[in-house]
């Protein structure tokens, strides 16, 4: 991913309950809807005993427009009530990054 910087990363940590029924269905559908967000630049996802989401934004104008949107604001709901034990979210400014890959 290469973004000008900087940009900011909204880190989302969480442990899930048992019941996890819909729970993909509704990330896939976050996903493709935060797609379509003006600011979003991208999203890396990762799940064992604790989930690690990381989506990248423009700004922090297009986080908050994203925090407040309708859909959004029902998965949050429904995480809190149905999904998540716990989660942790932290809102970062990315003012460098490198990679490695081997070729």
């Amino acid at each position: 991913m290469t973004n000008d910087k900087p940009y900011y990363a909204v880190i989302f940590t969480s442990t899930q309950t048992e019941n996890t029924e819909g729970y993909t269905e509704m990330a896939d559908e976050m996903e493709s809807l935060a797609k379509k967000q003006n600011g979003f630049l991208g999203i890396d996802s990762a799940r064992n005993e604790v989930g690690i989401t990381v989506s990248y934004w423009k700004d922090l104008e297009a986080i908050k427009n994203w925090k407040a949107n309708t859909a959004h604001l029902f998965a949050q709901q429904k995480g809190r009530n149905e999904w998540y034990n716990w989660y942790n979210v932290k809102i970062c400014k990315v003012e460098r990054e490198y990679e490695f890959l081997k070729s």
